[in-house]
């Protein structure tokens, strides 16, 4: 065996973030299984937002295979991934007072629905200025942020707080402030990030936990089929009838 190369590094680095969320976060993960269970067992909806790269576990989990058919995006325009250009206005619109309460108020979101909010860092207007406001509306928050950004950097929000305290419920992914898992001498900067992998994984086992949740007490949880397999795309649409006023993605 020779020296580890950076791919062996990386994967060492995000397995090792992996078992410390699944140790660490155990407790926090069957907690937002229950609340998103009992969010659909009262017929409240599901909502996830992240912006920026933080939109990519959002999107993971609505509309895909395997997963709840109940999920849904909560868009906010220049914000959800990178399409926006130029790229750097995304980062910007996340500092944007008052744009976090638009959003959400022209949004389906309402009074028992669920929102599962990500941001890595939790410092800007954005994600702290939504959890604040979702729950003026009487809507439940699960954050899914690094807590060491809280210690380690200043809030951007007027309030000087972070969405970690503004949650019913906090994931903490554990990622190392600055997002990056290596370092090598012949490399200016810190260099391949964790966080979409930590953080989907996440995401993940709390709908697998909220699905158990609701097959536990006697509902069949409403998930989709791979439509590339016999019989995924009558079996989705059969859950889309039956689902219809809960699911946003389709109208």
């Amino acid at each position: 065996m020779g020296d580890s190369t950076p791919a062996d590094q990386y994967f060492d680095a995000a397995i090792g973030l992996l078992q410390r969320v699944r140790d660490e976060e155990a407790g926090a993960i069957a907690a937002a299984g229950t609340l998103l269970a009992d969010t659909v067992a009262a017929g409240g909806r599901l909502f996830a937002f992240g912006a920026g790269h933080s939109s990519l576990p959002a999107q993971d989990v609505v509309y895909r295979a395997g997963g709840l058919a109940l999920m849904n995006l909560l868009a906010a325009p220049g914000v959800v991934g990178v399409d926006v250009m130029p790229a750097t206005l995304g980062s910007a619109l996340e500092r944007v007072e008052g744009f976090a309460s638009a959003v959400l108020d022209s949004s389906p979101v309402r009074a028992g629905d669920a929102l599962v909010i990500i941001s890595l860092s939790g410092r800007n207007a954005l994600p702290v200025e939504m959890a604040l406001h979702a729950h003026t509306l009487g809507v439940k928050v699960i954050g899914v942020t690094s807590v060491a950004y809280a210690s380690e950097t200043a809030s951007r929000h007027v309030s000087g707080t972070f969405l970690k305290d503004h949650c019913d419920i906090v994931l903490d992914s554990k990622i190392a402030v600055g997002d990056a898992e290596l370092t090598l001498d012949t490399v200016p900067a810190p260099f391949a990030p964790a966080s979409t992998v930590v953080t989907s994984a996440l995401l993940q086992a709390v709908m697998a936990e909220t699905a158990a949740t609701l097959a536990a007490r006697g509902t069949e949880p409403p998930l989709l089929r791979s439509g590339n397999v016999d019989g995924g795309l009558e079996w989705n649409s059969h859950v889309f009838q039956q689902y219809g006023d809960r699911i946003f993605y389709r109208h």
